[in-house]
């Protein structure tokens, strides 16, 4: 933000010197960045960080000076004096789309005189949008378009305000329409470029088209000329999101985008529609329109924030008199009043970034001063704790890499390709950015597995046949008319079988230490092995999906690998939810475990994890472990669509040797249980 020394002036009683103000801001968080001279004037640049779009406009940088040298400001008040007639005879304004729109006023001046620019106002101007003299030759110097332009982007300049001003005789039914720009429509902007417009953007329209692009630009067909004599001036506000995602798209910045996108002060939208008929009218000459039109939502009530004044000492290390720190919410423009050991602030309506406590101690120190805080002030800490989420992320990492696995890190944007490949969490298509990352990833990834293929492909190429790799990372999983989910996921890649990475799973979820088991279901996917793909559950509820890679589908895509792979991927939410972070001890067992082995006759479409499920249930807490040992198939012993199961269980009592009798009493309950489940017969 480049301001005016003289322009300055206008509100304050500027009586130090340029390079006081210029430290004293820098100290107060606005760095100064750069001054240099502009005729008889002294453009200052100061850095303005995005959560101060209060600070756009010179008002906003001398009521910082204000409170930081304790001087009064002095605020204009526009003044008009309107004629006979009623704006809504003259014009009237449809809000189509109030999420895009959240107000829009509008005010009429008939029989202005269009012409040039006062020079008190054209060097002032010029002060702040020629470039510094190390610019000079790469950038044109600023240029003059008529009075009636000049003034609203004076106004805008002044207070932070982006307006327009439309030719009232070429609006079509001098009428204003605010919609969403129809799929295909072309929009020729001031600049005479014509773009092509999307329905999420924001158009000004009459009767017939588009007339401009709400809080971007304006269009040529409107635009104020020589022959201009009716004007309609417009003051909006616009949803910051709406303005960023259509000037980026678009391609398309002005002064305008800059400040919308970051929020205009809701309370200032019709001061500056004032304040411009104000100089239309002293500089123009004309007749302002009795009224406004005023629709959409009104001004916001700002919620007060309490500040305890303990506080401050506890953050900041020292004291601070409470009617210092009065007066210094106060002429932030704060309603402050005193509540016994507290006070209670209610924000203006420029400061969107005031929201909670610590904001005001925050605006409490840097007017203050940050340089009257001692370097070795005594600041009470506090032990931090870790979150559950980082907790269960620690198990995570632990198992996998103790199980071979190497971290990966890959990027959130991947091609179209890649998210059509592969997206067991979604049927929806993803989400795009307008500016990709890389060379044709546009695409938000709605998994992780897509991007570990890859780097298992590079790895492959650099003569690294194994590669076992995991991710832990947010996935971005569209939902329609909602904000996405943003589930945190954790991707296996491995050179190993379905049943080495189901294991590894199967230890994850015991670290989670809840002794609730892993559940697999029936899931298929065109890039993995029907016959060794499935769903993962924990108590019902999906965990994720593991499957062998089909390679002859991978050769399909551009991930063709050479070796076989096995890609898993879970949601690590669902193991949050089971996690027991709390340590329990628990006594090993002294006494001798017992081991044997069963071997079932079952029906082929009979799942090991369903059979293991309930021998765990049949034997109860002294079994220490079950282990699938081999399948076989014998049509002419079994006949056909069975197969034989061998496994073998291992019992280890707590506090005393079993005996023969005991564990065949729990044996005999295994096969009960198999045979009333599953009817398996027992071999042997």
């Amino acid at each position: 933000m480049i301001v005016s020394w003289n322009w300055l002036k206008d509100y304050l009683d500027l009586d130090m010197p340029p390079e006081q103000v210029e430290q004293r801001l820098a100290m107060a968080g606005l760095n100064h960045e750069e001054s240099w001279t502009s005729g008889e004037d002294l453009a200052i640049d100061i850095e303005i960080t995005s959560n101060r779009p209060d600070c756009l406009g010179h008002l906003g940088i001398a009521r910082e000076i204000a409170v930081l040298f304790n001087q009064p400001l002095k605020t204009p008040t526009p003044e008009t004096k309107p004629g006979t007639s009623q704006v809504s005879d003259l014009a009237k304004v449809a809000l189509e789309c109030p999420d895009l729109c959240y107000r829009y006023t509008a005010r009429v001046i008939r029989g202005v005189k269009v012409g040039a620019t006062p020079e008190w106002m054209a060097r002032r101007l010029q002060t702040i949008y020629d470039p510094r003299p190390s610019q000079r030759e790469k950038k044109k110097p600023w240029k003059s378009i008529n009075n009636v332009v000049d003034i609203t982007n004076y106004v805008l300049m002044e207070c932070g305000q982006p307006l327009h001003a439309f030719d009232l005789k070429h609006l079509r039914g001098q009428e204003i329409i605010v919609r969403r720009a129809r799929k295909g429509e072309k929009f020729e902007a001031i600049n005479h470029e014509t773009y092509e417009l999307h329905p999420e953007m924001c158009v000004i329209a009459d009767a017939q088209r588009a007339v401009a692009l709400g809080g971007v630009m304006g269009g040529a067909d409107t635009e104020v000329s020589a022959n201009t004599t009716d004007l309609l001036i417009e003051s909006a506000e616009f949803a910051p999101l709406s303005i960023r995602t259509t000037a980026r798209t678009l391609r398309l910045f002005s002064d305008s985008s800059y400040r919308f996108e970051r929020g205009v002060d809701p309370d200032g939208v019709d001061w500056a529609s004032r304040r411009c008929c104000e100089l239309i009218l002293d500089l123009c000459g004309g007749e302002l329109a009795e009224g406004v039109i005023d629709v959409g939502r009104g001004v916001p009530a700002r919620k007060p924030i309490t500040l305890r004044l303990s506080q401050i000492e506890r953050v900041l290390g020292i004291t601070i008199d409470r009617e210092e720190v009065v007066r210094i919410l106060s002429a932030l423009g704060g309603d402050t009043r005193a509540h016994g050991a507290s006070l209670q602030m209610t924000p203006p309506s420029w400061r969107r970034d005031l929201t909670r406590e610590i904001d005001l101690i925050e605006e409490a120190a840097r007017i203050h001063g940050y340089d009257k805080i001692p370097e070795d002030v005594s600041v009470p800490m506090t032990a931090s704790h870790r979150s559950d989420a980082d907790r269960v992320l620690q198990k995570v990492r632990r198992v996998a890499t103790a199980a071979g696995f190497d971290e990966a890190l890959t990027a959130s944007m991947t091609p179209e390709s890649w998210t059509l490949a592969f997206s067991p969490w979604t049927t929806a298509p993803a989400l795009v950015a307008n500016t990709a990352m890389l060379k044709g990833a546009d695409r938000l990834r709605t998994s992780l597995i897509p991007s570990l293929l890859d780097v298992r492909r590079i790895n492959e190429s650099l003569s690294n046949p194994r590669s076992d790799l995991f991710e832990t990372a947010k996935g971005y999983l569209p939902r329609s008319g909602h904000l996405p989910e943003e589930p945190w996921l954790l991707g296996l890649v491995s050179a190993g079988d379905f049943f080495e990475v189901k294991g590894v799973i199967e230890a994850l979820v015991a670290e989670m230490g809840s002794g609730i088991s892993l559940e697999v279901a029936d899931w298929t996917h065109p890039l993995l092995d029907p016959a060794r793909s499935c769903e993962l559950r924990l108590a019902g509820r999906r965990l994720g999906f593991l499957g062998e890679v089909n390679l002859a589908k991978l050769k399909e895509t551009e991930w063709s690998l050479r070796a076989p792979a096995t890609v898993a991927e879970l949601h690590l939410g669902e193991l949050e939810r089971i996690a027991q972070l709390t340590p329990k001890y628990r006594a090993l067992s002294t006494q001798q475990p017992i081991t044997r082995d069963l071997n079932f006759i079952v029906d082929e479409q009979l799942r090991w994890a369903d059979l293991a499920g309930t021998v765990r249930r049949a034997a109860g807490p002294e079994l220490e472990n079950v282990a699938f040992r081999e399948d076989f198939r014998d049509v002419n012993k079994d006949g056909p669509g069975k197969k034989r199961l061998l496994f073998s269980y291992t019992l280890r009592p707590q506090e005393e040797t079993f005996t023969s009798e005991q564990a065949s009493a729990i044996q005999q309950a295994i096969i009960a249980a198999c045979a009333k489940s599953h009817q398996a017969v027992i071999v042997g």
